[in-house]
């Protein structure tokens, strides 16, 4: 019998999902993974993944690797710029050294813009992901049918 990552990936993925459940999880991983709540980010997937019963439990793990190691400058900056748009330039433009010698004080006094930023990219990421998991989770849901389908015609 041979081991199939593919398949073992699809079913953890498809197994009893709709393409909304599959999508919802997703979705809130997503919105979870940009938030700069650093530490507490696997206790609230797994708070999502109980309170929030028809979303797959998988995809939203799967939904928190929009925030891995190489985006997190980028989501950091945006979400920060963000929030100080919001808040009419209250605070400094975010700068490199600013990234280069953070400190537990430099994370305090530019949290404000940076969480308020990050909870609006987070719904504005987490809309995106959803309706683009959703048609191609449909989609893949569609062609395994007709190929079902099809088999069985032979």
């Amino acid at each position: 019998m041979k081991f199939n990552i593919k398949r073992v990936f699809f079913r953890l993925l498809l197994g009893n999902s709709t393409p909304h459940g599959i999508a919802l999880g997703v979705a809130i991983g997503a919105f979870i993974s940009v938030l700069p709540l650093y530490g507490l980010h696997t206790v609230l997937v797994v708070l999502a993944a109980i309170i929030v019963r028809p979303a797959n439990k998988f995809a939203i793990l799967l939904g928190t690797n929009v925030s891995l190691p190489p985006t997190v400058p980028f989501i950091t900056w945006a979400g920060y710029e963000t929030g100080r748009f919001i808040l009419k330039g209250r605070f400094p433009p975010l700068q490199w050294s600013d990234l280069k010698n953070i400190s537990f004080k430099s994370i305090i006094d530019h949290y404000e813009p940076l969480f308020l930023g990050s909870v609006i990219l987070g719904i504005i990421c987490a809309l995106a992901v959803y309706f683009l998991v959703f048609f191609v989770v449909k989609g893949i849901i569609k062609r395994r049918e007709k190929k079902k389908k099809n088999a069985g015609k032979l």
